[in-house]
């Protein structure tokens, strides 16, 4: 039996289909703009004893629930990468889904721990957007993503710096 339906991947076409529109063009960026990037995550303990395994960070704080209880925490504590690259992930859909390049992260910081069991809001705020002076099909847009926990708690922080088209590529 042959099966009828085609598979579209072309981005343009499964966004005028009525799917959720991925990333921005550079044209739809204001500063001062605060995009809340849903959904919250939960995180688990599993999936941060997976991420500390594919990654070879044994350290017991994250992986040793005897150790961890007689630290300062007094229980385990998320990786901190995994934190990151778990709030990164959650602002592409709204902020670098339609990037040429992530540029640069900047002031990454973890000013309070990420428990098992934890659930994460995040946003970004738009500080700056720029126009590319030699490529007038793109330009960049710097943001501050902040996550915090279920008690609203500033769990960690950073800045990123995407290069992102626009949607008129001849820049006028």
């Amino acid at each position: 039996m042959t099966d009828t339906h085609s598979l579209d991947t072309d981005q343009a076409a499964r966004e005028a289909s009525g799917a959720h529109p991925y990333g921005r063009y550079l044209e739809e960026f204001e500063v001062g703009a605060i995009y809340k990037h849903w959904p919250a995550k939960t995180v688990t303990e599993a999936e941060d004893h997976l991420f500390c395994l594919l990654t070879m960070n044994h350290h017991p704080l994250h992986i040793n629930d005897v150790y961890a209880a007689a630290s300062q925490q007094g229980r385990n504590v998320v990786a901190g990468p995994y934190v990151y690259s778990l709030i990164f992930g959650m602002t592409v859909s709204d902020v670098s889904g339609k990037a040429i390049a992530n540029l640069a992260t900047e002031e990454l910081s973890h000013p309070a721990p990420v428990f098992h069991g934890d659930t994460l809001y995040v946003e970004s705020e738009v500080l700056e957007k720029r126009e590319s002076k030699s490529k007038p099909d793109r330009g960049t847009v710097k943001v501050h993503t902040r996550a915090y926990n279920q008690d609203g708690v500033l769990v960690a922080e950073f800045k990123r710096l995407v290069l992102v088209p626009r949607r008129d590529a001849s820049g006028s």
